[in-house]
């Protein structure tokens, strides 16, 4: 039986989440400007940064530091294990960078959801800047897959995108039409999964460009983040239906009700106790085990 517990953080609006290198879980406050971290067991600690930064999705670097972005503030930060942060302006005013992830080339890579590109940032704080062929396709999550491309969701074009290291990019329209796709994570079975907000389903793209589409249960749930779990399944939020729920990689779906009503889950990780844990934009993290 699926057990959830809730910890309330301090802070407000937990948005994303990752496991870091320490051991620990990572989350942004978005409401609030801060980078939360909270060992599973311990009490809650924050770093503050600009109040009004809007730190938004957070991923362990390649150098053994936490990368984040700042969607308000237009810059990627960088904060170490015990709490320096550094941060990095853009060349793009006004870029609004959401997702970020580490690349195969030992740079971290972004989205730029009002500028319509692709960022790539090394450790030193060089950024290049990658056009996309569609105007206003708000390029949102990315993840690296297992081909060596980067991968990342087009929530107003209605489709997934690659980028090769040397800024090639393709584009892979989606069967539904305005499904907004915005989480996107590798899959055990060397696809990407993705979610689609507007449509309520799950995506899965294999590198060549082939498209499944799986209808939740509920169509109004607005699915919102995804990551592997533990259990070889793929495990996601529904932002709108309060739930959290797995799809196995031949399309078997369960759902989850969250114990609090209303709690706005975004970000999903497996965390280093090997339950899945969720940030829930009202206040708490959430565990998930059983």
């Amino acid at each position: 039986m699926t057990s959830v517990q809730e910890h309330t953080v301090p802070g407000a609006g937990p948005y994303a989440i990752t496991t870091g290198p320490d051991g620990a879980l990572w989350y942004t406050l978005v409401q609030s400007g801060q980078i939360g971290r909270l060992v599973p067991g311990g009490e809650p600690e924050t770093h503050q940064l600009d109040p009004d930064c809007g730190p938004t999705i957070l991923t362990p670097g390649p150098d053994g530091a936490l990368w984040f972005t700042e969607y308000r503030a237009h810059r990627i930060g960088r904060i170490t294990t015990d709490g320096r942060v550094t941060e990095f302006p853009l060349p793009t005013p006004e870029c609004g960078p959401f997702g970020i992830a580490a690349g195969p080339d030992g740079a971290l890579w972004f989205t730029e959801t009002a500028a319509g590109r692709i960022g790539r940032i090394t450790g030193d704080g060089k950024v290049t800047e990658f056009p996309l062929p569609a105007a206003g396709a708000f390029p949102s999550a990315i993840t690296a897959g297992a081909d060596g491309g980067m991968w990342f969701t087009l929530n107003q074009a209605n489709a997934i995108g690659r980028i090769d290291v040397d800024g090639t990019v393709t584009v892979h329209p989606l069967p539904t039409e305005a499904a907004a796709p915005v989480g996107i994570t590798a899959g055990p079975d060397g696809a990407l999964w993705f979610v689609e907000i507007a449509a309520g389903q799950i995506g899965r793209i294999t590198p060549d460009g082939t498209v499944t589409e799986f209808p939740l249960p509920d169509r109004t749930g607005r699915p919102h983040a995804i990551t592997p779990g533990g259990d070889g399944k793929l495990w996601f939020t529904e932002w709108g239906g309060n739930r959290v729920g797995s799809i196995t990689t031949d399309g078997v779906i369960e759902t989850h009700d969250l114990p609090t009503p209303g709690s706005e889950p975004h970000g999903i990780v497996l965390g280093p106790d090997r339950a899945l844990w969720t940030a829930l934009e009202t206040g708490a993290l959430a565990r998930v085990s059983g």
